[in-house]
């Protein structure tokens, strides 16, 4: 994911610091060449040693009598492709806000034209100060990539907003960044989530999708430079730049992917939709003790058939396809019988696959190639795929 790429690690001084390890490790995995550099305060959370050990090149701290060069900030700024500080006190980002260079990060911050990544990490009362919200503001104006923080359990036994964000998130910030921006002028729309369907007011008939993967899907899409409009059924939080159409039912689904699908170059269908639906479900709310109600059902309608029976000239259609059994067998006929040009099929009772887990394992069929399987992995890699495929079919078309 980050081959050939050099990645300047700024380390502050926090309690966090000791995470800086894990970003390391998991930098270097993705390829990139780590730089790293820690401040006299870092000093005080962690030793140089762990990160030289991990890094690419043992760690930096000085900004005078460098053995190697007489200016080694601007050295280190000029043949960086990213800086990323993780973490970055209240005190580091007030002196990059104000372009206060004081040691080797600071002024390897003001002398690189490389894309920074700043991940914030402090006591709640730290980020909520106006000064500190000010600086965050001002930073993201100027183009600097701001990971916010998490809630969770801070030093001292506090509980609140200010834990440095997972490390899994700080990496796929940098790969979003520097990753390929091979979906560049290509609309997309996403379908997310589990249908809805009432039996009474306050009843449903729904399903265990958490929309996780596709949510991953449109992420990694509008991190390609896709323009992503994400149609879903869920709450989770929106990925930056895609655009959200909220809806609940199977019919509201799919008048929004019809509306969608009109002027969009590829549509994704990971949502799962309802097989059935109550006959008209009453206004009100049934009562227990009226007795069990007879509730009828109909057929929903088959969004992803009724796309691939539509599908515009060059438009590209992915359907999902969620199986306990004949995996391959199942998901192939869909395929067919569904004019589709890929499908990704995964089997729900597989252990940490599919609904509500972080991780899924899928296989990819396409009419024109061998199956591709993708072994158990988080969701945004499983969506990396899946781009990298739809990118392969719309080249060789």
């Amino acid at each position: 994911m980050l081959e050939g790429k050099r990645i300047v690690l700024g380390v502050t001084g926090g309690i966090a610091a000791y995470k800086a390890v894990d970003v390391c490790r998991r930098l270097v995995d993705a390829g990139a060449h780590v730089v790293p550099i820690m401040t006299a305060g870092a000093e005080h959370f962690m030793g140089r040693t762990t990160l030289s050990a991990l890094a690419s090149e043992p760690v930096q701290t000085e900004l005078w009598d460098n053995p190697t060069t007489p200016i080694p900030h601007t050295q280190i700024g000029q043949g960086a492709d990213l800086i990323l500080v993780a973490p970055a006190t209240a005190r580091l980002i007030a002196a990059y806000r104000m372009g206060l260079s004081t040691d080797l990060l600071t002024n390897t911050l003001i002398a690189t034209r490389a894309p920074v990544v700043v991940c914030p990490a402090m006591h709640t009362e730290m980020w909520e100060h106006p000064s500190v919200v000010d600086n965050i503001d001002t930073l993201r104006e100027r183009g600097v990539h701001i990971v916010g923080p998490a809630v969770g359990h801070l030093a001292g036994g506090d509980v609140g907003a200010g834990r440095l964000a997972d490390p899994e998130a700080i990496v796929s910030a940098v790969v979003d960044i520097l990753g390929p921006h091979d979906m560049a002028g290509v609309s997309v729309v996403v379908s997310a989530g589990g249908t809805r369907e009432p039996i009474d007011a306050v009843r449903v008939i729904a399903n265990r999708s958490s929309g996780k993967q596709g949510y991953a899907v449109a992420a990694e899409g509008v991190a390609r430079g896709a323009a992503v409009t994400l149609v879903s059924t869920v709450s989770l939080p929106t990925p930056a730049g895609v655009q959200l159409v909220q809806v609940e039912t199977a019919a509201e689904m799919q008048a929004a992917m019809n509306q969608a699908a009109g002027d969009h170059d590829v549509v994704v269908m990971a949502a799962a939709v309802a097989d059935f639906r109550p006959v008209d479900p009453p206004a009100g709310k049934m009562k227990k003790r009226d007795g069990v109600p007879e509730i009828v059902l109909e057929p929903t309608p088959d969004i992803l058939a009724q796309l691939g029976a539509t599908k515009r000239s060059g438009q590209l259609l992915v359907g999902f396809a969620a199986e306990t059994a004949d995996l391959r067998a199942n998901a192939a006929k869909k395929l067919t019988a569904k004019s589709l040009d890929l499908i990704v099929a995964n089997d729900v009772s597989a252990a940490s696959v599919g609904f509500a887990h972080d991780t899924n394992a899928v296989t990819l069929l396409r009419p024109d190639a061998e199956p591709v399987e993708i072994d158990l992995a988080n969701k945004r890699d499983v969506a990396r795929a899946i781009i990298d495929t739809i990118v392969a079919i719309r080249t060789r078309h």
